[in-house]
């Protein structure tokens, strides 16, 4: 299998590639605008000429079986498209796009080329947080702190915040009837947001503070008289009566305890498999962030 990584920032050196680089039967090529980059990345995984990429075009003549796009948001959009017009299977980090119409045009070239296109929302696969879904959900709540960043809404939404909006849909045990938004904003830039979704029995909320003192992300989920607290991915916390924890092991790699090893497979397998992903649900949640960032910046002055 052909498998192409397109950006080899950070994300991808610290997640991806650990992951992409152990699989049997995959010939990675990497690809990055930037020469420097590219030889030092490539020489760390002891590359051959032939699979090293500065031009997207040369990339996709190679006849690639699938890709995963971890450039610049700003790039997705152009990045994605060709991908997808290629016929190449594509997962790409969260966002699709900062633009709401991007990523439903994207979402539309997919499904018109029978496709796949998946989206980085590993946080469903990490382990403590898929074992709330099996957890009484009554009340959900989710934290996602970090020091000193207040930044501009759609960037701060687009970005990080998203990574919240989409765990509170993926938690919530039933349709979704009221959304609530409150947030502070100064100067332009925001600081705090909340998010509240509710529907039969159950209510969500979603905070996230940029001036919190701490980089932090703890999820609640409880109902029936019993917690599960989640805190930093890492650590679980059961509450019934007396708490009992338990911790990520010693020699847990960071990619499987965040969830990234996961999805990277799933989305290998289903390659393998011919099996074609929608991103229609991952839309869903881009939909809402939309609505978030409306409510934050159509708030009087």
């Amino acid at each position: 299998m052909k498998v192409g990584c397109i950006g080899l920032g950070d994300i991808a050196q610290k997640a991806y590639l650990p992951v992409l680089t152990t699989r049997p039967g995959l010939e990675l090529h990497v690809h990055t605008r930037t020469p420097a980059t590219l030889t030092r990345v490539a020489d760390s995984l002891h590359l051959p000429a032939g699979q090293r990429h500065t031009d997207l075009s040369e990339l996709l003549a190679q006849d690639l079986d699938a890709a995963f796009v971890h450039a610049p948001t700003h790039a997705h959009p152009e990045i994605v498209t060709r991908l997808l017009e290629a016929g190449v299977a594509t997962y790409v980090d969260k966002p699709i796009a900062y633009e709401l119409a991007d990523s439903e045009r994207l979402v539309k070239l997919a499904e018109e080329r029978n496709t796949s296109l998946a989206v980085g929302f590993n946080r469903r696969y990490a382990p403590g947080y898929a074992q709330c879904a099996d957890h009484p959900r009554e009340l959900i709540l989710m934290q996602k702190n970090r020091v000193g960043l207040p930044e501009q809404p759609r960037t701060m939404i687009l970005d990080d915040f998203i990574h919240v909006v989409d765990t509170l849909r993926f938690l919530a045990p039933g349709p979704v009837d009221d959304v609530t938004v409150r947030a502070r904003v100064e100067d332009g830039l925001l600081h705090h947001v909340v998010l509240q979704l509710a529907g039969e029995g159950f209510t969500a909320l979603g905070v996230m503070n940029r001036l919190s003192g701490s980089n932090e992300e703890i999820l609640e989920v409880s109902g029936q008289d019993t917690k599960r607290q989640v805190v930093n991915l890492a650590e679980v916390i059961d509450h019934k009566g007396q708490p009992t924890i338990r911790r990520r092991g010693d020699w847990v790699p960071v990619a499987r305890q965040r969830g990234i090893e996961q999805v990277v497979l799933a989305f290998l397998d289903a390659v393998r498999a011919g099996k074609v992903l929608s991103a229609r649900d991952a839309l869903a949640t881009h939909e809402l962030c939309e609505r978030v960032v409306r409510a934050v910046t159509d708030r009087p002055a």
